[in-house]
């Protein structure tokens, strides 16, 4: 059987041309660029332009489209002489990508900063249905200043290795790096939402150096009441879980959950912290049943990916800006408060014994012996 013709791919921001089958008058259906998106990020496919028997006439359809010459029906003009001469069609095609050609050089591109500041409005001041905090519009505002070497530069013209560059030569900490790291992710976020760029030239940029953020703030007390009021979210889900367990970021990955002995086993940075057991909390037990049950397992997005939900969703909740591992200080914090042995909060926490010997070697407890300890932290009204 035939094999039907293989087409070349049509440019970036053309639109598509999808062949729907033989059988039809005309098979393929002409679509213009793609304008709106779901929820996701996924994009709709708008309503066709024109149905063709021809797959050059709708790429003929397509670049008059975008040279803005294409007038409804004038795909019924379109002909293929006998033979499959398309020389007038391929003169249309010509004249039209020469106008598209020169708009597109007569087009002035918009650049870092331009862009910048059409995601700042988009996003913290054309919607009054949701409030910022101050702190999360000054980390938006720092993380745009410590890219400066690309405020002057069109946007559309970077690539990977200049936003690479940029964060690489940033003499800054982890945090502030990640911070430049999401701002990139937001702009080409809006860039391609708005027709800007076509692609995401920021969606392998990474944070080369190792996460030196152990300093934090752990949440208050009126902080988790919030987060306690919005526990059926899946990201303030695992918030808790991490407030009352003081597991890592990372550590949640890899761990063994035991649901019926009422568990976590887990932890990779340091000897200590290798292979450790924190019982569960009885309060955060429904929540790690039902994300295993949702979700297979603890975390199943990338840390990034987490740390970026954090990030969007606690200014929602009137809560400041925190990091995963401000969770494990107010593991820290709650022990403290309600008396839970120091040495057993060293153990949940996964601290050495370095200079307690007796601890240290001697020291032997299980896990029912630190459940009695963890349930002494009480939840929140």
């Amino acid at each position: 059987m035939a094999k039907r013709k293989k087409y070349p791919k049509l440019p970036n921001g053309y639109g598509s041309i999808r062949y729907l089958g033989k059988g039809r008058r005309n098979p393929y259906a002409v679509h213009p660029p793609t304008t709106e998106f779901t929820l996701d990020g996924i994009p709709k496919t708008p309503k066709a332009l024109c149905y063709v028997d021809d797959y050059m006439k709708g790429f003929a359809v397509l670049t008059a489209y975008k040279a803005g010459t294409y007038v409804p029906g004038m795909e019924k003009e379109m002909t293929i002489e006998p033979g499959g001469n398309m020389d007038a069609l391929a003169q249309a095609i010509l004249a039209d990508y020469g106008r598209i050609t020169h708009l597109e050089k007569v087009e002035e591109k918009p650049t870092f900063a331009e862009v910048y500041e059409q995601f700042y409005h988009y996003k913290y001041e054309r919607d009054k249905s949701r409030t910022y905090s101050k702190q999360t519009k000054n980390s938006t505002g720092t993380a745009f200043r410590n890219c400066a070497v690309l405020h002057d530069k069109p946007f559309a013209d970077l690539r990977h290795k200049d936003l690479q560059a940029v964060v690489d030569d940033c003499p800054l900490k982890y945090s502030s790096k990640s911070l430049i790291v999401g701002l990139f992710h937001q702009m080409y976020g809006y860039a391609i939402a708005y027709d800007i760029v076509d692609k995401d030239c920021s969606a392998h940029v990474t944070v080369n150096i190792p996460d030196d953020n152990e300093h934090g703030v752990p949440f208050t007390d009126a902080d988790l009441q919030v987060l306690w009021q919005h526990e059926d979210n899946p990201t303030v889900e695992m918030l808790l879980i991490m407030c009352y367990s003081g597991f890592r970021i990372s550590e949640y990955k890899s761990m063994e959950v035991n649901l019926r002995e009422r568990y976590f086993l887990g932890g990779i940075k340091t000897d200590a912290g290798k292979n450790r057991y924190v019982p569960i909390h009885s309060a955060i037990l429904p929540l790690v049943k039902k994300r295993i049950r949702r979700d297979g397992k603890m975390l199943s997005i990338s840390t990034r990916a987490f740390r970026n939900q954090m990030y969007e969703i606690l200014p929602d909740f009137g809560i400041d800006r925190h990091t995963p591992h401000d969770c494990r200080h107010t593991f820290s914090r709650l022990c403290e408060k309600y008396g839970v042995a120091e040495n057993d909060r060293k153990r949940m926490l996964g601290h050495s014994f370095k200079q307690d010997i007796t601890n240290g070697v001697y020291g032997h407890r299980t896990v029912e012996d630190l459940r009695g300890e963890i349930e002494k932290i009480k939840i929140c009204d």
